[in-house]
Order: C-alpha cells, then structure tokens, then sequence
C-alpha cells in the first residue's frame, strides 16, 4: 500500500474503533489471521486467540446493549474508555511500519475515533429523548451495517470504506438535528403559547 493508501486505512479504523471498537479489532485480527491481508508489525497481536475471543464476545455483549434505549447510553459513556484508546492504536500500528507507535499517529486515531465516538453518544441521547422506540433500533442497526461494510471495503479500499463511515455518520448527525428540533417544539412549544398568552401567570 503507499503513504496515502496507509493513511486512510488507519483514520478508518480509527473512525470505526469511535463506534464500534471491539468489531473493528475482530475484523481486523480475523483479516490477518485467515490471511486475506497482511498485517503491520504492530497489528499482530489482534491475531491472538486470546484478543480474537475478548473482542468477538465483548461484540455480541454490545450488539445486544447497543438496542435496548438508556442501557446504549450507559454503554456508550462506559465505552469511552475503550473506543479511544482503541482508535489510537489501530491507526498508530496501521501508519508504523517498524512497529513503533508514533505519538502523532497515537494522537490521530485518539482524535478520530473520539469524534465519532462523541456523534454515536450524541445521537443516542436525543433518539432515546424521543417518543418514538423503534429509532433505537433503528439507528442501531445503521451503525451495525455501516460498520460491517466499512469492515469489508477498509484493506482493498480504504478511501471508501473512510467515505462510507463518515456518510453515514453526517446523515445521522444531520437526522439527529432534525429530530432534536421536533423534540424540543413538542416540549417547549404549548410552554411558550401559555405563557405567551394575555394574563397567564408566570
């Protein structure tokens, strides 16, 4: 791969560590352990057996809290402490060659991945805010299909797997305005038509 193909493949994994960390190191160590592509140096330790069955069911464990509304936000605030450090890693170890981690590489990942991370958290406050249950499941499942494709695309083409995610995640936050601003018309609204009335009292 050149400079820019390496580059696209780190910040992507770093993007996806920000929303599903524990999938992306599966994918990624499964990848290298089948041998579809070859790994950095730094890497091959997503190969282990060990780090492959952490990461594998510690992704079905948020496959299921990632459905269930105020348990995702939970799990999102706790996932902090994963997700970051996770996108500073896979992008370090991706743009390494010698297997040494880069503290500009490390602070990239952390930076990618914390803003998706900071969108995924985001999205679901205000989805679980409104009245409608089945945007959970929905957004959830957006999330799940954009990071599987993403997963797929990101060793042969990393510059769309990074366009794909970064779609995704700009038509989310854009619904998540949207839908933030139905919300708050619904709750501040008839508040405003009373006390905007004459003689209603303050």
């Amino acid at each position: 791969m050149t400079e820019a193909h390496l580059f696209a493949l780190g910040l992507a994994l770093a993007c996806l560590a920000g929303v599903r960390a524990y999938l992306t190191v599966f994918g990624v160590g499964l990848a290298g352990l089948a041998g579809w592509v070859d790994l950095p140096a730094a890497l091959a330790v997503t190969t282990s057996p060990w780090v492959l069955g952490t990461a594998g069911a510690l992704a079905v464990v948020e496959f299921a809290a990632d459905k269930i509304p105020g348990v995702d936000s939970g799990w999102d605030l706790l996932q902090t402490l994963a997700r970051i450090p996770a996108g500073a890693f896979l992008a370090a170890a991706t743009l390494s060659d010698d297997g040494q981690l880069a503290g500009g590489a490390l602070a990239l990942g952390a930076s990618a991945a914390l803003g998706t991370h900071l969108l995924k958290t985001g999205t679901r406050a205000v989805i679980n805010a409104s009245p409608e249950p089945l945007s959970n499941w929905a957004a959830s499942a957006g999330e799940d299909v954009a990071s599987l494709g993403a997963l797929g695309l990101v060793f042969a083409y990393p510059w769309v797997a990074l366009a794909l995610l970064l779609l995704v995640l700009g038509v989310a936050a854009l619904v998540v305005f949207w839908l933030a601003r139905w919300v708050w018309r619904r709750t501040a609204g008839p508040k405003g038509i009373i006390q905007g009335q004459p003689g209603a009292t303050r």
